[in-house]
């Protein structure tokens, strides 16, 4: 009986062994990935902003919140048109950024579409990429970070200068009791495109800025803190400045005007709600890649340990000398 349990264990070891590194490094590439139909919505403000009054002679002032409602919806429908012919996992997240004034109204509204790998993060090109209407090639990463981000620089997708550069890791943080990485970018004044949609109606930006000879300037100082398990922001923070220059600014101090300067946060609840979402799925990462893995490890360890234990034990029973019987 206890050769035959020895014999269980050992079969049981010789399993969780076996399927130890299948799930690590068969199972996690393939399960780790967005959900092609996640849906997820963030409030933004920057308070204390200033912000350009196009109704009052297009001059700035100050205002006490500029709210940025961003809403990321993923299409599932574009998703399997593009896997087709990409023959990978790929995510196509439509996403809106709808800036309103302190009165409610809209300041401007920017769509995107961002096709990216499930599994590295890496962008995707297909038709349909675009910020604001305009066609795109992404390079970098936008939004997410790669599971297990690592404490390096990234290449990081500027949506308002169609461009990508740089995105520094600055070194490890602790945002709200969690182990982050802090990145930060910085971009130079650079001129970028005007929103097509602006407050005022009628205003076609293209034909404003030839006719006008006014163009749009922006710079920022963009800060992420990243988890790294999962790659997600906990929390990001954009410090902002627009202006116009030329045109309609001539007249203005340096011939430069104000669109917008602020510092935009997360809206303190919805911070909070991102941590605790991160720290869910955080668990579901670690529990495929490590904690799984390691814990079938160990188990495969102790069955087989416990395996010789039994065998050697019935290996000594049974050596033992049998007493003669009395004549």
């Amino acid at each position: 009986m206890r050769r035959r349990a020895s014999l269980v264990l050992l079969a049981v070891a010789v399993f969780c062994a076996a399927l130890a590194p299948l799930l690590r490094w068969y199972a996690y590439p393939r399960l780790a990935k967005i959900p092609p139909n996640q849906y997820q919505e963030m409030v933004l403000e920057a308070k204390d902003a200033t912000l350009l009054d196009y109704t009052a002679g297009m001059q700035p002032k100050k205002v006490d919140k500029v709210t940025i409602v961003q809403t990321l919806k993923g299409n599932v429908e574009a998703s399997k048109e593009i896997e087709a012919s990409a023959g990978k996992d790929v995510v196509v997240w439509d996403t809106l950024s709808y800036i309103m004034g302190p009165d409610g109204k809209m300041v401007s509204r920017i769509p995107e579409r961002y096709v990216f790998d499930a599994h590295t993060q890496d962008p995707v090109h297909a038709t349909g990429e675009m910020v604001d209407g305009d066609p795109v090639r992404r390079e970098g990463i936008e939004f997410k970070w790669p599971f297990f981000t690592e404490p390096r620089d990234y290449l990081y997708f500027d949506a308002q200068t169609r461009s990508s550069s740089p995105i520094h890791y600055v070194g490890p943080r602790v945002f709200k009791g969690m182990d982050v990485y802090y990145f930060e970018q910085t971009v130079p004044w650079t001129k970028v495109p005007l929103p097509k949609k602006m407050p005022i109606e009628g205003i076609d930006p293209k034909t404003f800025e030839e006719s006008t000879g006014t163009s749009l300037w922006y710079t920022v100082k963009a800060m992420f803190w990243v988890d790294p398990v999962t790659g997600a922001p906990v929390n990001a923070e954009q410090r902002i400045r627009q202006e116009m220059r030329g045109g309609i600014a001539a007249g203005a101090p340096d011939g430069r005007l104000t669109v917008f300067a602020g510092d935009v946060r997360i809206r303190p609840d919805y911070s909070a709600y991102t941590v605790d979402l991160v720290r869910s799925n955080r668990v579901k990462v670690l529990a495929l890649h490590t904690y799984a893995p390691l814990g079938l490890t160990v188990g495969a360890l102790a069955f087989l340990a416990l395996a010789l234990w039994l065998e050697a034990r019935g290996r000594r029973r049974n050596a033992r000398p049998t007493a003669e019987p009395a004549g």
